[in-house]
């Protein structure tokens, strides 16, 4: 049996350059050799999403635009946490054995508080129902950032009280660091990041993308001087895109003179229209099938039902809470 991957993202928003290449292209190459189930965070995004309407929106839109993306419904499992109320009790059982110290050390939470997010019971206990969506489905590895460790070692820690209380039940997860992973920079040169406001959008139309792009902060160096490639925002976010002799020719260019950034966004354009303009015309076709759409997410849903539901009925016989004989 092949190894079985899992990874979650949160529909929080239209998916940019930083989510792609930071995460979303790695995922979907681990397709070919591991048995990945892909879930949309829908339980978690309530930590910061309360329109009903707009949370429905970016369900379907992460959804379409996985699939737009290349993700493939016969091979990946694909579906929305919130078909699966299963990740709820999996999380409270994973919650009586966790201790508040565990909680505390968690790196998102400080981080989010410090950027003014209310300090919410469900933000404080993210880390227990993300270690319940690793568990459920005893994967084996958990592709993350180095920025995303952590919440797969609280996976580990928590799988491991639960087997010393229970019983050897939960597999006990290794996290996969992407090795292609690119910390991705935004318009402003900081790590391209939604709670920001400097990203450029997957699918942006053309004229909103070329606004995107040519509004990227530069510095104030004349077109005649040289310049530092590697130091550029332009330069950084063109090299995910090119092949290592237009890398070598575009960083010449900036060190011989004589090229300005404006020619260097417009390079970067038009790299990100040959990517991801026909990928849009797919996602737009997936948003128009709303039929289809929700079937590969129903569909999902059965499947990681048929692997979470078995582990589920051991969880509860283990803790007491089985099926009585009556």
């Amino acid at each position: 049996m092949p190894m079985r991957v899992l990874s979650g993202i949160q529909p929080s928003g239209a998916l940019h350059l930083g989510n792609y290449f930071g995460a979303i292209r790695q995922f979907l190459d681990l397709q070919r050799d591991y048995e990945c189930h892909f879930f949309i965070a829908s339980y978690h995004a309530l930590t910061t999403q309360r329109d009903p309407a707009t949370l429905r929106e970016n369900i379907r839109d992460v959804a379409a635009s996985y699939l737009a993306l290349g993700l493939d419904p016969e091979r990946s499992v694909l579906f929305d946490q919130a078909d699966l109320p299963e990740h709820h009790e999996l999380a409270w059982y994973l919650s009586v054995i966790c201790s508040v110290g565990l909680l505390q050390r968690a790196h998102s939470y400080k981080d989010k508080i410090a950027r003014g997010l209310e300090a919410s019971h469900g933000l404080f206990a993210y880390p227990v129902l993300m270690a319940a969506d690793i568990l459920m489905y005893n994967a084996d590895r958990v592709p993350v950032g180095q920025d995303q460790k952590q919440h797969v070692e609280i996976a580990r820690d928590l799988a491991i009280r639960f087997n010393n209380e229970w019983g050897e039940i939960l597999r006990v997860p290794e996290p996969y660091i992407l090795p292609r992973s690119a910390v991705v920079p935004g318009l402003d040169g900081a790590k391209m990041s939604k709670s920001y406001g400097n990203t450029i959008d997957l699918f942006l139309e053309p004229k909103p993308m070329r606004k995107r792009v040519m509004g990227i902060i530069t510095d104030s160096t004349p077109v005649e001087d040289p310049k530092d490639p590697d130091s550029c925002t332009v330069f950084i976010l063109y090299s995910l895109f090119a092949t290592d002799e237009e890398r070598e020719s575009m960083a010449r260019r900036y060190r011989d003179g004589g090229y300005g950034y404006g020619e260097a966004k417009k390079a970067l354009l038009a790299k990100i229209e040959e990517t991801f303009g026909p990928l849009r015309e797919k996602r737009q076709d997936w948003l128009k099938r709303t039929d289809d759409l929700e079937d590969v997410l129903a569909r999902g849903a059965e499947r990681a039902r048929a692997c979470a539901g078995p582990l589920l009925e051991r969880i509860r016989d283990a803790v007491g809470l089985g099926a009585r004989v009556r």
